[in-house]
């Protein structure tokens, strides 16, 4: 009865058998994860080293940086022995671990994302205030919150599901989720459901409504100012509308995915749109902050001008 309510093993069902292909699918989400990897790198190393990036804005983007490692390294890790292997079992004890790193990645990222927004509407809509609102404490505050918060939760969630009754072993999906497990439970789920739904609420759709009050907040201030001024902000706020927009895009089609038929999709399109989820806004991220925000921007080619010259006078 212990095997069958709790098999020790998942079975990732999505994976798509692709023959020697694998292969070269391997070594191109190798070379994909080492460039996120080095991305994600260059803006903590950049922000960290730099004095003069030591403000709230962009100790936030070293933050999701951070959270970006964090997140890819809990899918790609197991994604490359899948990728290689002829079975997709995953130990029970694995997959709840990844549950937990992939939701407080996607935990971290929108509460992340909603205390930037709070950072830029201060920045525009109180710029006199801003130096007193945002001090070095409070954001030590709100980083701490925008991690402690999701920890726990997510832990709750996951911990709830580990204790579940399962009447199969089948997720159908590339890596571990927390929805596709509670629809294997052969009891009642009532609990987990409403726990599960508190923590959307709280993690997912508050920060959410949060990043859309504010920058209705911010549009309201622009159209009263000069166009001056409305090309700095849209300066200072562009990449995190890109980046909040683009997380949401990949968010909705994960939740998506999660409530309709996959087997009824094209296995190829159902692995993509799977994938976007733990791939896109890792990558996006930082070559959108390095690439818009013109003082990390310097500091990236000024960084890499120095390392250049530095092995040419070496030689």
């Amino acid at each position: 009865m212990e095997n069958t309510t709790h098999p020790p093993y998942f079975n990732l069902t999505m994976f798509v058998n692709i023959g020697n292909y694998r292969y070269p699918a391997f070594v191109l989400c190798l070379l994909l994860y080492a460039l996120i990897i080095s991305a994600n790198l260059v803006i903590i190393l950049v922000i960290s080293r730099e004095k003069t990036l030591h403000e709230p804005m962009y100790i936030f983007i070293m933050c999701l940086s951070i959270n970006s490692l964090w997140g890819s390294a809990g899918f790609f890790f197991r994604f490359f022995k899948d990728l290689l292997s002829d079975t997709h079992l995953i130990p029970r004890s694995a997959c709840l671990f990844q549950i937990y790193v992939i939701y407080t990645y996607a935990s971290y990222e929108l509460t992340l994302l909603g205390i930037m927004a709070y950072d830029r509407y201060v920045a525009v809509c109180q710029p006199l205030h801003y130096h007193r609102k945002v001090t070095s404490k409070l954001v030590s505050k709100l980083v701490a919150f925008a991690w402690i918060f999701p920890a726990f939760s997510v832990a709750a969630c996951v911990y709830l599901s580990s204790r579940l009754p399962l009447c199969g072993n089948k997720i159908p999906k590339i890596f571990c989720a927390n929805w596709p497990v509670v629809k294997l439970s052969c009891v009642s789920t009532v609990m987990n459901n409403l726990f599960g739904m508190l923590v959307s609420v709280s993690t997912v759709f508050l920060p959410l409504a949060f990043v859309l009050y504010t920058y209705a907040r911010i549009f309201l201030v622009c159209r009263k100012r000069s166009s001056e001024f409305r090309g700095k902000v849209i300066q200072s706020c562009l990449p995190h509308v890109i980046t909040f927009v683009n997380y949401s895009i990949t968010v909705f089609c994960d939740v998506a995915l999660s409530r309709i038929d996959l087997e009824a999709l094209n296995p190829f399109l159902a692995v993509i749109l799977s994938l976007e989820f733990v791939v896109i806004p890792p990558i996006v991220n930082p070559l959108v902050y390095g690439l818009k925000l013109p003082e990390i921007r310097k500091l990236i080619f000024r960084t890499l001008s120095c390392l250049k010259f530095d092995k040419q006078t070496k030689r």
